[in-house]
């Protein structure tokens, strides 16, 4: 009698986009591996570093899928470089400095088994240069196709995680996009595919002096708001309609901005080592890893 074949497991692959980032690039490095299995890839893009970046990827390469180091015209043109050369069932990326917690990829794995979704984001925290927890973020929103287009809401990158085939559906990430290139492919895919917020922390994002996110406010906005125009003039809502949409998804997403630091605090984790804190489920505060 022949028995079922188990299903092959979820493969993740997953890019480091760098440039300039050596003091912070070892650590997501080696927190990338920690979640890894020999099934998984890891790419490092960097976009010809002046600093000792190579040095930091030669430390590691022997543990990395594979790497490159050459100018590049910005961080999607570095995304899409690895994720071309990607060939799992679950995409990711998670920028230097940033950090995976420990247990991501067998909870990631766990949740695409499933086969009922195409996208998942979940929480992170905030960490400070030292990679102690500055606040907890929690990445929950209702609708998130809607608040993303009408309301301009941007879910918390490094804890996102998508299927190859919803990528390759909507065409992969806008190398000609500056800065809010992660606005835009999260945006295409989310009006195309099954998503679902997971209430677990996957990561955790790293404020440090000198931060480009920060830097670049300005013009992501400006470049966010050209996508959103392109989106608008494809959905074809009425005028009126259309306004009344924004004027709802923009104060709902202005009020849980500001409400979110009060409701959802984790004051008793201010201060911890995020490389103690698990994936896990860290809203309620009694909640447990799932």
């Amino acid at each position: 009698m022949n028995r079922p074949q188990a299903a092959a497991p979820i493969r993740i692959s997953i890019v480091t986009p760098n440039f300039n980032m050596a003091t912070y690039l070892g650590e997501t490095i080696r927190s990338v591996l920690a979640n890894r299995t020999p099934q998984d890839e890891y790419f490092v893009i960097d976009g010809g570093s002046t600093d000792s970046s190579v040095d930091v990827i030669r430390r590691h390469e022997a543990d990395l899928t594979g790497w490159i180091a050459e100018p590049d015209r910005g961080y999607p043109d570095a995304l899409a470089k690895g994720f071309s050369r990607a060939t799992g069932d679950v995409l990711c990326w998670i920028n230097s400095g940033d950090l995976l917690l420990s247990g991501t990829f067998e909870t990631v794995r766990r949740i695409f088994a499933t086969g009922d979704v195409d996208l998942i984001f979940g929480d992170d925290f905030y960490i400070d240069e030292t990679g102690r927890v500055l606040r907890f973020s929690r990445g929950h929103v209702g609708d998130i196709a809607a608040a993303m287009l009408h309301g301009g809401w941007t879910p918390l990158q490094d804890a996102c995680f998508w299927t190859r085939a919803l990528y390759d559906r909507v065409g992969g990430i806008d190398r000609e996009l500056h800065f809010a290139a992660d606005y835009d492919l999260f945006l295409r895919m989310v009006q195309v595919g099954r998503t679902r917020h997971v209430p677990l922390a996957f990561s955790a994002f790293r404020r440090h002096a000198g931060q480009k996110s920060i830097a670049d406010q300005a013009p992501y906005a400006q470049e966010r708001e050209q996508v959103r125009a392109r989106e608008f003039r494809a959905a074809g809502d009425a005028p009126l309609a259309g306004a009344l949409k924004r004027m709802f998804h923009l104060n709902a997403n202005r009020i849980r901005s500001r409400l979110a630091p009060r409701v959802w605090r984790r004051p008793d984790l201010a201060g911890r080592a995020v490389a103690e804190l698990p994936c896990a489920c860290y809203w309620p505060r009694r909640g447990d890893a799932r």
